[in-house]
């Protein structure tokens, strides 16, 4: 089935970033979220995002009205009803997602794939919410949504065939270059690498084996990373990244995943990262 209406769920940085990415590339886009405030909030932001790039002449006037003519607003999931094709991301927190597909399994289609954007969390627990465990599956982008060309494709224990080849036909439809998981596994590919890479760095800050600044430049000078290791847990949010190894660390049983206490420090500190201005590093132009 050709799919023209997506729904994301969330209306985070994530979920308002793989909207505008969807309505850019021209489908009919639905943002939800527990309030319309929050929803109208996230495409507010895309509109502000969409100007700067008119300013700096990347984009005409015409063209931003037209992505934002594409998207609507919702408090609530009844947008499911009309969607050809469900992307959620809500908070990484097993039981809120799992209340949010049980929701969309009764409001959409039987014929429409419910996918999530879970980082870490378990496909499979979410499929079990719903009557089409066939049709749950694992779509991962990457922030910036509309910048980053991998999306992680994952099946759940029960995810068929056809859909993780809808769903790779999706992210090539919205210019993403797909990678699929042939099982299901906590955090895939990039997260699970990328964890450990993480941690580490922090942990030579922690152990007093340099400066963040020193280690961003050896691994960006060293190991060609166009964004050191540290840049990147700012911008992720370090609340957020810790969430991550936490999960991993129990779900794996796996001490490499163990993140430093100062991590702990830092987040008691309210330095969570770019969102609030002061992380590892300082922010002048954060709010």
């Amino acid at each position: 089935m050709a799919v023209k209406k997506i729904l994301v769920v969330g209306a985070g940085n994530m979920g308002a970033g793989i909207a505008q990415l969807c309505a850019q590339q021209g489908f009919e886009t639905a943002i939800s979220d527990i309030s319309l405030d929050l929803s109208t909030g996230a495409k507010a932001r895309i509109a502000k995002g969409l100007q700067k790039r008119v300013e700096q002449a990347k984009l005409t006037e015409d063209q931003k009205n037209s992505v934002l003519s594409r998207i609507s607003t919702a408090g609530d999931l009844s947008p499911a009803r009309e969607c050809d094709f469900v992307i959620e991301s809500v908070l990484e927190d097993i039981e809120i997602k799992r209340k949010v597909f049980a929701e969309l399994d009764k409001l959409a289609r039987p014929d429409v794939i419910l996918a999530t954007n879970t980082t870490s969390l378990s496909i499979s627990a979410m499929a079990e919410a719903t009557r089409r465990p066939d049709k749950v599956v694992q779509m991962h982008f990457f922030n910036p949504p509309v910048i980053m060309k991998l999306v992680e494709i994952m099946p759940g224990a029960k995810t068929s065939s056809e859909t993780l080849a809808a769903a790779t036909a999706l992210a090539k439809q919205l210019g993403k270059d797909p990678v699929v998981c042939k099982n299901e596994a906590p955090a895939g590919i990039v997260s699970r690498v990328l964890g450990q890479l993480l941690n580490e760095a922090t942990w030579l800050v922690a152990s007093g084996v340099a400066a963040p600044e020193d280690v961003d430049k050896a691994m960006k000078l060293g190991a060609n990373h166009p964004m050191g290791p540290l840049e990147l847990i700012d911008l992720i949010g370090l609340d957020v990244h810790r969430a991550k190894m936490q999960t991993l660390a129990a779900i794996l049983n796996d001490p490499r995943y163990k993140h430093p206490e100062l991590i702990d420090r830092m987040i008691s500190e309210g330095r969570l990262g770019k969102k609030v201005g002061k992380g590892f590093y300082t922010y002048e132009d954060a709010k």
